[in-house]
């Protein structure tokens, strides 16, 4: 399969100089003639403008300080399995310039950062003793957004799996790996929950099972038979139950727990009633294995009967586990998928886009902005879910800089405006979307993608790790200043 499909199914830092000196042209022209920002274009008051990463893509550092290996310092440094033998071992060496990269969000004003901690820099051998020196990184992380005014927000797992984990078991294939990831959320949230008030627990299930486990595109690179695929599935969705019930446990009084998934976002084809409700049931079923029993406690009726023979083996206690209460629900928001309503025993049939349908770098990155609205509409109406983030959403360009240094990439500035304008109008329908973390800071390593597509607002030069603001940058700061879409 072409590894473009592969992210989703599913230096030195130029600092606050460089951001200022990357936008002379928008600067010039704000003070020229103030900016009208229109009514109905605004979000509401206090809504939380973030940016994200996650360890693997950025760190570096990958044998330092007591880091154990992951799946994906395995399977990167297999032949093979990314573009040009991509690796994360360096990535944009955030774990050496974190402070200068705190930096960089401070100048564009976000208010919160989502991370993601490294499992195997915690507890190497993913379980037994834990690493201080791992701990350590994140507590100085921690302490450097707090100095700086940026709410940390902490994602558990975002898919570097210990290797020893893998080789015992099988990773996620193994029950004791959902109980190993409960102790180890656990531990982190009694360490850094005085302050960090907000953890994630898991990352996109539908994408780092199904492509690491189904279709071996991820790590760890395996094509389960279908009854040990959907036994994992289970597994994954058990952890993050496990540890929402550890953090609990363990935390400071007042965390705060959800997670982060890349859902299928399904979107009326047309918006009228029938569309409409078809769309919601889409919802459901396509999600089943993840968030719908997450949400609910049970696996839908269609999603077992489908299965047949090859259906997961549970028990209640594991449903209740499962779908232990939330404080919030992230959404991490990329392409649509359309929905049609039909009269099939489910009432809906999604729609194939056509070879046309516009995209960006990425093939498999479909442009839909109405996604952030559907997105959040259906599970709000749906699960009745009363806080919910956009955790993820951004988009790949070729992100070639221009003579001057700057990369004017205005391709994913129209994305933004247009994703962005879409998750306004759900705020305006009283939608409780509470805040956007996009994705991503800077351009990082991209899973089996390698260094080829670039996501970020700050262009990367990974031979000199220097960070240049591109053009998306300063619309990003225009949105955070204005509170509105710009």
């Amino acid at each position: 399969m072409d590894n473009d499909i592969s992210r989703r199914t599913f230096a030195k830092v130029a600092g606050v100089a460089a951001l200022s000196t990357a936008m002379p042209t928008v600067a010039a022209a704000e003070a020229a003639e103030p900016a009208i920002v229109a009514p109905g274009r605004l979000f509401p008051r206090g809504f939380l403008w973030g940016s994200a990463t996650a360890a693997y893509q950025v760190e570096g550092a990958a044998t330092e300080d007591g880091r154990g290996p992951s799946i994906w310092d395995t399977f990167s440094h297999t032949p093979g399995k990314t573009v040009n033998g991509a690796t994360g071992d360096i990535a944009d060496d955030h774990y050496h310039r974190y402070k200068e990269d705190v930096q960089l969000m401070k100048a564009l004003g976000v208010k919160a950062y989502r991370f993601s901690i490294a499992w195997p820099r915690v507890f190497p051998q993913g379980s037994g003793a834990p690493n201080p020196k791992g701990l350590d990184f994140y507590n100085r992380l921690v302490d450097e957004l707090l100095a700086n005014g940026i709410k940390p927000f902490a994602t558990l797992y975002h898919w570097d799996l210990p290797q020893a984990l893998q080789d015992n078991g099988g990773g996620w294939e193994s029950r004791n790996t959902s109980e190993a990831f409960a102790r180890y959320a656990g531990y982190v949230a009694q360490h850094l929950s005085d302050r960090v008030r907000n953890f994630f627990t898991i990352n996109e299930f539908g994408a780092f099972v199904e492509l690491g486990y189904n279709n071996s595109i991820h790590a760890p690179g395996l094509r389960l038979p279908p009854a040990r695929f959907n036994q994992t599935r289970h597994h994954a969705v058990l952890g993050h139950g496990l540890a929402v019930q550890a953090i609990r446990a363990n935390a400071k009084p007042g965390t705060r727990v959800g997670l982060a998934e890349n859902m299928t976002i399904c979107c009326p084809v047309i918006e009228n009633e029938a569309h409409t409700k078809a769309a919601e049931r889409a919802t459901r079923e396509m999600n089943a294995p993840y968030m719908t029993v997450i949400q609910e406690g049970k696996y839908t009726d269609a999603y077992l009967a489908g299965a047949g023979a090859d259906a997961p083996r549970f028990t209640a206690a594991d449903l209740k586990s499962i779908s232990s209460p939330l404080d919030f629900v992230g959404i991490n928001i990329y392409t649509p998928t359309w929905v049609r309503a039909d009269d099939s025993p489910l009432g809906f049939t999604a729609v194939k886009n056509p070879n046309s349908y516009p995209h960006m770098l990425s093939s498999w990155l479909t442009i839909g902005p109405e996604a952030l609205y559907w997105g959040p509409r259906n599970v709000a109406k749906i699960w009745k879910v009363k806080e919910i983030y956009i955790t993820e959403n951004g988009c790949s360009s070729s992100d070639v800089p221009a003579a001057d240094g700057i990369v004017y990439d205005t391709d994913r500035v129209v994305y933004l405006r247009n994703y962005l304008s879409h998750l306004q109008r759900a705020t305006a329908d009283g939608i409780p979307v509470k805040g956007y973390f996009l994705w991503s800071l800077m351009d990082n390593f991209e899973w089996a993608d390698g260094y080829t597509n670039r996501f970020g607002l700050h262009y990367v030069d990974y031979e000199t790790q220097k960070r240049t603001p591109k053009l998306s940058a300063s619309f990003y700061r225009e949105v955070i200043t204005r509170n509105s879409v710009a």
